[in-house]
C-alpha cells in the first residue's frame, strides 16, 4: 500500500507529557515512526519525528489534530512532507563514514565554533549532532570559561584529510584550542588499557635533568636531552651518554628525587576516574624504574615499565642494567600488554610528549600527544596543548557527569 511520509517537528517551550500527547495522536492515526530526535535548551525544545502512514491519513484527521496540539500547547508543531526518494536517499546515506570532532577551548568560543564549522563545511561533512561534555556554569564563569569542551559527530568522508588536519591545527594555533579527531566507533567507549609516558607526561620533570642538576653536570645532560626528545640523535645512545655522567651519585639522591616528583596537572584525577571505571593503567617510560616503582604505589597504577640504573654500595655507577627502553621497545612493550590483557590495540590508549613516544601512539587506538615537543604535535593524531591531563577524559567521550559519579 502506497504511504505519505512526513517529517513532524515541535519546537516551543518544553514542558512535561508533550512527547506523550504528540505520540498518543500518532498511535490513534497508525502513525509508524521512522526516526525521532530531541533536544532540550535553557527550557527549549526542538522535537522531530519521521513518520509515515497509510496513504490518506493525513486527510483522515491527523493533520488538524497536530494543529489542535500546537493551538493547546502553544508550540510550534509542523508537518512537511518528504517523497520517497528523498527518504530512501536518506537511508542510502546512514552508511556514510562518521567522525567525531572533540573542541577543548577557553575564554572566547563563538570564533572556534564559527572556524571549525567552517573547515567542516569546505571538506564537504554534514554536523549531525554537537554535545556539551563540560558541565554548565554559573554565568560569570559562563562568560569566560577556563573549560568547554564540545564534541561534534561529523557525515561523510573528508575531501582531502590531510587539509582538513592542518586548517584544524592552523585554527587551534590561532583561537588557542585542542581538537581531537578520529572515527565514531565502538572502541571510542571501550577502551581497557591506557599506557602513560612518565617524565613530562604523568609528572611535571624530566628525572634525569633533576638528577644531573643535583649531580653538577646538568647542563651537558640537558643538551643530549633536548637533542634526543626532538629525535635528533639516536635514544639509546644518548641515554648510555646521559647515564655515565651520574657515575658517583650517591643512590640516595635518586630515592629522593623518586619519592618528591609531581604530578602534572590532572593527572590525579584521570587515574582516580580510569580506576573506577575498571581501566587498566601502565607506565611505559624511558625513565627509571625507581621512579615508576614510587608512582605504582602511589597512584595505583597496575604495569611500570622503565629502565634500572646500576647501583653498587650505594653509589650510582654510570651503567644500566637490562635492555634499554626506547621508541621501539615502547610500541613493542604496549602490544604485549594488549595480548596479555586480552584486548585488541584498538581498546588501547598512549598518552606521550617526546619522539621517542611516536611509535607507541601510532599503534595505540588513541594516540595523544601532551604538551609535547613540536615534531610530537605535528605528527601525532590527537593533542593536548592547552589543558590538564584530565582532559584526556573527554577524548574517551567522558562528560563532567561521567566525571563527576566516578569521583564521588
Amino acid at each position: 500500500m502506497a504511504a505519505d511520509i512526513a517529517l513532524v517537528t515541535v519546537s516551543g517551550q518544553d514542558r512535561p507529557g508533550l512527547m506523550a500527547q504528540l505520540t498518543a495522536l500518532l498511535a490513534r492515526h497508525g502513525a509508524q515512526v521512522l526516526d525521532v530526535g530531541q533536544a532540550v535548551i535553557h527550557e527549549e525544545l526542538a522535537l522531530g519525528l519521521l513518520v509515515h502512514l497509510p496513504q490518506g491519513k493525513w486527510a483522515d484527521g491527523l493533520a488538524k489534530a497536530l494543529q489542535a496540539l500546537a493551538a493547546e500547547t502553544g508550540a510550534l508543531v509542523r508537518a512537511n512532507p518528504i517523497s520517497a526518494q528523498d527518504y530512501e536517499d536518506w537511508v542510502a546515506s546512514s552508511g556514510q563514514p562518521r567522525l567525531v570532532i572533540t573542541l577543548l577551548m577557553r575564554g572566547v568560543t563563538a570564533p572556534v565554533l564559527n572556524a571549525v564549522s567552517a573547515i567542516t563545511h569546505r571538506q564537504g561533512l554534514n554536523i549531525d549532532t554537537v554535545r556539551r561534555l563540560s558541565g554548565r556554569l554559573p554565568l560569570e564563569q559562563a562568560a569566560n570559561p577556563e573549560r568547554l569542551c564540545v564534541e561534534m559527530r561529523v557525515r561523510g568522508a573528508a575531501g582531502d584529510p590531510a587539509k582538513l588536519q592542518a586548517d584544524l591545527m592552523a585554527a587551534a594555533a590561532q583561537w588557542a584550542f585542542d581538537f581531537s579527531v578520529h572515527d565514531d566507533n565502538v572502541f571510542r567507549r571501550n577502551r581497557r588499557l591506557v599506557a602513560f609516558d612518565m617524565d613530562s607526561t604523568l609528572i611535571n620533570v624530566e628525572v634525569m635533568d633533576e638528577l644531573a642538576r643535583r649531580q653538577g653536570v646538568g647542563a651537558r645532560v640537558q643538551a643530549i636531552t633536548s637533542r634526543a626528545m626532538n629525535g635528533e640523535i639516536d635514544f639509546q645512545e644518548s641515554f648510555r651518554a646521559r647515564v655515565a655522567l651520574l657515575a658517583g651519585m650517591p643512590a640516595q639522591v635518586l630515592h629522593e628525587v623518586a619519592g618528591n616528583v609531581h604530578l602534572n596537572p590532572g593527572a590525579g584525577r584521570l587515574v582516580r576516574v580510569l580506576r573506577h571505571f575498571g581501566y587498566r593503567m601502565a607506565i611505559i617510560s624511558g625513565g627509571f624504574q625507581d621512579v615508576g616503582n614510587r608512582l605504582r604505589e602511589r597512584l595505583g597504577i597496575d604495569h611500570v615499565f622503565a629502565n634500572e640504573l646500576c647501583i653498587e654500595d650505594g653509589v650510582v655507577t654510570g651503567e644500566v642494567r637490562g635492555e634499554i627502553i626506547d621508541a621501539t621497545a615502547k610500541a613493542a612493550l604496549l602490544r604485549r600488554l594488549a595480548r596479555e590483557e586480552g584486548i585488541l590495540l584498538a581498546q588501547t590508549i598512549a598518552i606521550g610528549d617526546g619522539a621517542n613516544d611516536l611509535p607507541m601512539l601510532s599503534v595505540a587506538g588513541l594516540g595523544v600527544a601532551y604538551h609535547a615537543k613540536q615534531l610530537v604535535r605535528r605528527t601525532a593524531s590527537h593533542a593536548i596543548s592547552n589543558f590538564g591531563l584530565d582532559s584526556v577524559l573527554y577524548l574517551m567521550g567522558f562528560s563532567d557527569r561521567d566525571i563527576d559519579q566516578a569521583l564521588a
